[in-house]
């Protein structure tokens, strides 16, 4: 599969970089990361979607809600509970600062120096496979020794649940589909500027 920069994936981080600040070399908006706000709104939420009463996940063989988490305040997530798009939202956001932006940034060095797409693609890998994985990922590896492009690429190799290939997973990964951005084609495009 060709990797490519794409109008879809420029239009996305152009709307995040224009309202951002730079803060001591890390750009924000409002006070999150660019990064999250870029792997929130062009990749976490598409591939994720919104559930509001919690279901069952035949990947991960357990309840999700909102927007594929299976945990909530450490427990996990029991049938029936329900939550607010606002509630789903306002939890997604704290959760990928805590849980996966910081630890992405002490055990990826230099993380917050990286091209802000690399680091919006990073940040959703690790919402979608785990923080552990990324961390000990060749795309980490790829990222801390300044190859981009094969960092944007490497993470490709996530796209198996339950042993099996998942369409979804790589088309998540790779070029996206007709309405989601994917994340190598948000990578790239964000270096090709």
């Amino acid at each position: 599969m060709a990797i490519k920069s794409s109008g879809r994936a420029s239009k996305a981080i152009a709307a995040v970089v224009a309202v951002a600040t730079s803060i001591g070399g890390v750009l924000y908006v409002n006070q999150t990361p660019a990064s999250v706000e870029l792997a929130v709104n062009a990749l976490i939420i598409p591939w994720e979607g919104l559930v509001l009463k919690s279901h069952w996940d035949k990947y991960s063989n357990r309840y999700d809600i909102c927007h594929g988490d299976t945990l909530i305040n450490g427990k996990p997530v029991p049938p029936h509970m329900t939550k607010t798009k606002e509630q789903c939202h306002d939890m997604l956001m704290t959760r990928v600062v805590n849980d996966f932006y910081k630890p992405l940034t002490r055990c990826i060095k230099g993380f917050t120096s990286l091209p802000v797409s690399l680091q919006a693609s990073l940040i959703s890998g690790a919402y979608n496979f785990g923080v552990g994985a990324q961390c000990k990922s060749s795309a980490a590896r790829f990222a801390m020794s300044g190859q981009f492009n094969t960092a944007c690429l490497a993470q490709m190799a996530f796209n198996k649940a339950g042993g099996q290939v998942v369409p979804g997973l790589v088309n998540r990964r790779g070029m996206g589909d007709k309405q989601r951005i994917g994340e190598a084609e948000l990578c790239v495009t964000g270096l090709a500027k």
